[in-house]
């Protein structure tokens, strides 16, 4: 626990010693920032005087320009950061300001935190020291209380320094303790973080403003309506934005509340923009140069001022929550990526709907990459890209995300490039031949000009959508960015010097349509016009001059080929005739923006995306794993397991980078904590060579265990060599064939259908006991197994027959008619193909097999998890809901081992070390136990002609025998105490085995340790 240092001892003596003279309202704010709270702070590590002299973006401690507007708000004191990244912000006030009670200055604080997104936020004048948590929307009628999680007296800084240092200092930032602290601060209900509140904000103009202007204008179209109020939100967004950033006079949005025909003073405020900033956003006459088409749509609507009164009243202090001056693009753009995922409808009556698009719907959701997540991509394409160049050779660099959604990898990269440039300036010793790059602000630091800004944006950064919409947002995010830091006299200097507008046209730059299909879709389909426009093909050389760049970034779209069938067949088919990573199974369309990527790099590009791993394991996955492998240019793995890096999302990702220069290896990182990851980058890492990589599933293991898996992996025998695995079954009516059973009655049993939702009696002898994956399958035994299976076939030698209607009417007449109440349901499947065949199963896989003597396994689990049917008593499905389906295991005629011997071999720490390292992994540490992962399984054979050998099997079985004997008793026992001293019999048993399985596969010691710590990581 650290000490308080000697300098806050004396402080707070010092601050004791003079109290009266320091709460006398005439001591000013600025004596206290310099004589108590700057020192409070060095002391906690933080370089307040930038002695280290680093350039603005890299201080430790920003301090805010507190510029007054009308309602007397300002911005925090302090702002303190970590490389560039803001962590929490300060508000200080003097000493006679009452910040235990005072309701002002809280609100103020909280409303600049919250809209920053930062977690926490201090407001102190030494006397006090009050920590808020800002993830709620802060109220102007909350108490100074609300949102307060620690409060603190100058008396108490010295006993809870231990707090103060592991939160506050910069050693605790550095090490992720203040995030670790945020986070365990963070309420469960209640939490109503800024871009959830604005997307509801912005999601409520929408609806006003498509109900009216589809009301008051009945010509419109449906495009022309999306069009219309997506253009009237983001010219609001972006001025009053402008407004609080003192690039537009404050308050001139809120003047037009006392007006009337308030749609047309905005649209004459509008056209001063135009003249103002020349961007795209604003342009309502032809102009030379300029090559996007006028908009001559927008001013002509009918809006009624009530519209505007409701969505402007929102937006300014102190009813509105928002502090537009720190609402950052990064925030607007998961905000926008949110609002993107619904469209405006038009009924037959010509009123306006919004709807969920199907491509969202069908994908779950909308995924918006965390900021984290897009500056590692942006430092890992572009920050290579840039290293050891000049501005003249980075101005040639080409940056394109494929599928741009509303800009968050582009304006990260945008970002990236500009602290890059002002870096470079600024280290320049002779900067006064940089007059037209940088300049030097109030407090005498560097910034670049506007005219920079907009030469950097308009030679390094592309991006192209299908939707109209995303690119419209895209721009707007890159114009708030040229923006950012910049103030009205700055602007109207700088036009002046330089003799342009604001703002550049980024026509040229962003771009709508489809970045996977171009012009030759029109050479092989009959398209009409709803077609072309769903597709919108896309013309590469013709839109960008070129159809290579230097970097490829970004999220591409997660959507099931299955899905896409339903609203983009035409596409489908495309894809599957143009694209190698589309030509096999049910795959998903970000294999194939994979590929244009990789097509789309110039020969030393590099390409960074997230996207899921699963094609690292999926028969889909083959084509692109070849395709990667044979081009040599995997470059690095960043993967994430069962980590969730998507916020309300469950995705299993990884970040993949290529590299269009073939090369000999590459690097590999396991990420098993994220939020370690993020702090620190903590993870697992290693390099592998490039000769190891092949179209084969990707199971690549680094760290202590690699070495093992490689050896298990190398192994000749598995467990697909010595039995047959085979799928449950699949009847396509299990809510008719799955029952679940009640009672017995002699030779007869009652049963509850699903389907039907009542009860009834079955013959006992003829319907099946059926198991249901991971709810009855457990390690060496079978639990609560109370399910029925209605088993319509005989056994007819090696092959099952369907029981005919005669004998199924004279045998089993109970069932007979229980299928009879479900005949119209039963035909209906395979398109009522059936026949008289209707009580059948559509597929007839494996029947023989469910019979015979057999292990089975979950298809879901958290370990090895095999258990015996020796007796072949229990059916399983092959897939499905509640519980899932499951997989036999049949041991093959000629082979000599016992089941009993297998099973100890698959339920052991080996096998789930294994399986742990080949299986698709998901939440909670489960696993998917495939066929395609178990059947890779290494079994140690046993030679039966050798007695050590044969010992060794014999020793397993009999461990195991007893196993499952100590199971069957613990299933038995009623008495809490013999339970528990089974589980102990049951434990040791267990490790019996283990060392058992070591032996047999020749473990070390000290690669046992490896496999058991890596297991309970």
């Amino acid at each position: 626990m650290p000490k308080a240092p000697e300098e806050i001892i004396k402080l707070v003596e010092k601050f004791e010693r003079n109290y009266p003279a320091y709460k006398n309202p005439s001591f000013k704010e600025e004596n206290i920032k310099q004589e108590f709270i700057n020192p409070f702070f060095k002391a906690l590590g933080w370089d307040v005087d930038n002695t280290a002299d680093a350039a603005p973006q890299y201080r430790d401690v920003i301090f805010e320009d507190s510029i007054k507007i009308a309602e007397g708000t300002k911005a925090p004191d302090y702002c303190f950061t970590l490389a560039g990244r803001k962590m929490f912000f300060l508000e200080a006030k003097k000493p006679s300001v009452n910040i235990d009670k005072d309701i002002k200055p809280s609100y103020q604080l909280r409303r600049y935190a919250w809209s920053a997104k930062l977690p926490l936020s201090i407001l102190t004048d030494f006397e006090e020291f009050a920590v808020y948590e800002s993830r709620s929307r802060p109220k102007k009628t909350d108490r100074a209380s609300v949102g307060r999680i620690k409060y603190l007296t100058y008396k108490d800084y010295v006993e809870e320094w231990d707090y103060l240092y592991n939160t506050f200092s910069k050693d605790a930032v550095f090490k992720g303790l203040f995030d670790q602290y945020a986070e365990s601060t963070k309420k469960k209900r209640g939490t109503t973080e800024v871009d959830d509140e604005f997307l509801s904000e912005i999601e409520t103009w929408r609806k006003l403003l498509a109900r009216d202007i589809a009301l008051r204008n009945p010509d419109l179209s449906v495009d022309e309506l999306n069009y219309s109020v997506q253009q009237i939100i983001d010219r609001i967004i972006f001025l009053r934005m402008g407004e609080d950033r003192g690039s537009e006079k404050y308050g001139q949005l809120r003047k037009f509340l006392d007006q009337e025909e308030i749609y047309h003073a905005l649209c004459e405020l509008w056209k001063d923009a135009d003249e103002k900033y020349n961007s795209g956003l604003f342009h309502f006459k032809e102009e030379k140069g300029q090559k996007s088409p006028p908009d001559t749509l927008t001013l002509e609507l009918e809006i009624k001022d009530g519209v505007f009164k409701q969505i402007i009243k929102n937006l300014y202090y102190p009813d509105s929550p928002y502090e537009f001056s720190v609402l950052s693009p990064e925030i607007l753009g998961n905000v926008y990526e949110q609002f993107l995922g619904k469209v405006i409808r038009l009924t037959k009556g010509h009123r306006a709907k919004i709807e969920e698009k199907p491509e969202v719907k069908k994908a779950g959701g909308i995924y918006y990459t965390p900021q984290f997540i897009v500056d590692y991509i942006v430092e890992n394409t572009v920050g290579k890209l840039c290293k050891g160049k000049t501005p003249q050779k980075v101005s040639k660099l080409r940056i394109l995300d494929p599928a741009c959604g509303s800009g968050s990898f582009l304006l990260g990269a945008y970002k990236y490039l500009l602290r890059w440039h002002l870096d470079y300036y600024t280290n320049l010793s002779d900067k006064n031949r940089l007059k037209g790059q940088i300049y030097k602000g109030k407090s005498n630091e560097w910034h670049l000009t506007i005219k920079e800004k907009k030469r950097i944006l308009l030679n390094n950064i592309y991006g192209v959508d299908i939707d109209h919409q995303a690119v419209n947002v895209t721009k707007l995010s890159l114009l708030l960015k040229v923006l950012e830091g910049e103030n009205k006299d700055v602007l109207e200097a700088q036009q002046k010097l330089y003799k342009e507008r604001a703002l550049p046209d980024l026509e040229n730059n962003i771009k709508c349509g489809n970045s996977l299909i171009g012009n030759e879709i029109y050479e092989d389909s009959d398209l009409n016009e709803s077609d072309i426009k769903r597709i919108n093909p896309f013309d590469w050389e013709k839109e960008f001059g070129t159809t290579k760049f230097d970097a490829v970034i970004g999220n591409p779209p997660y959507i099931r080929i299955q899905a896409m069938k339903e609203w983009a067949p035409i596409e489908v088919e495309f894809y599957k005739k143009n694209y190698v990573a589309a030509s096999k199974g049910n795959y998903d369309v970000y294999l194939v923006f994979v590929e244009r990527g990789l097509d789309l790099l110039n020969e030393k590009g590099l390409l960074g995306f997230i996207l899921p791993h699963k094609f690292f394991n999926a028969k889909y996955g083959q084509p692109l794993r070849s395709l990667i492998a044979d081009g040599r240019c995997l470059d690095k793995i960043v993967h994430f397991g069962d980590e969730q890096v998507f916020e309300n999302a469950t995705t299993y990702t990884c970040l993949l980078f290529l590299n269009n220069s073939s090369h000999k290896i590459f690097k590999l990182i396991k990420v098993n904590n994220l939020d370690k990851w993020r702090s620190s980058r903590e993870s697992v890492e290693g390099k592998i060579n490039l000769n190891k990589v092949n179209g084969d599933e990707w199971n690549f293991i680094v760290g202590r265990g690699s070495e093992i898996f490689n050896r298990l992996d190398e192994m000749p025998i598995k467990l697909g060599s010595i039995a047959h695995l085979f799928v449950g079954l699949q009847t396509n009516a299990d809510n008719i064939f799955i029952l679940e059973e009640i009672s017995k009655d002699g030779k007869t049993v009652l049963c509850k259908s699903k389907a039907m939702n009542t009860e009834h009696w079955f013959e006992d002898d003829h319907i099946k006991h059926f198991l249901k994956g991971s709810v009855n399958i457990r390690r060496y035994y079978l639990e609560n197994v109370n399910k029925r299976l209605i088993f319509p076939y005989e056994m007819q030698g090696a092959k099952s027959v369907l029981i005919s209607q005669d004998n199924y009417k004279k045998n089993y007449p109970l069932t007979w008619d229980y299928l009879n109440d479900n005949r119209k349901v039963l035909s209906s499947r395979n398109k009522g193909k059936m026949g008289n065949e209707w009580y059948g199963y559509v597929y007839k896989k494996n029947h023989t097999r469910l019979s015979m003597p057999k292990l089975v396994v979950p298809s879901l689990a958290n370990q090895s998890s095999f258990a015996p049917d020796l007796k072949g008593e229990y059916y399983f499905a092959g897939s499905g809901g509640g519980g899932g389906g499951g997989y036999g295991i049949v041991l093959n005629d000629n082979e000599p081992i016992s089941y009993y011997y297998l099973l100890g071999i698959l339920n052991s720490t080996i096998s789930t070390f294994f399986l742990k390292n080949v299986s698709t992994t998901f939440r909670g540490g489960y696993m998917a136990l495939n066929r395609q992962y178990i059947e890779k399984i290494p079994i140690r054979t046993i030679d039966f002609d050798n007695p050590k050998e044969a010992s060794l099997h014999n020793k397993m079985v009999e461990l195991v025998e007893k196993m499952l004997k100590l199971h069957e008793d613990l299933t038995n026992s009623k008495i809490p105490n013999e339970k528990e001293m089974i589980q102990r019999q049951i434990d040791a048993m267990d490790k019996q085995i283990d060392q058992l399985v070591y032996d047999l596969y020749d473990l070390t010691s000290e690669e046992i340790k490896i496999i058991e710590d890596s297991l309970s990581a």
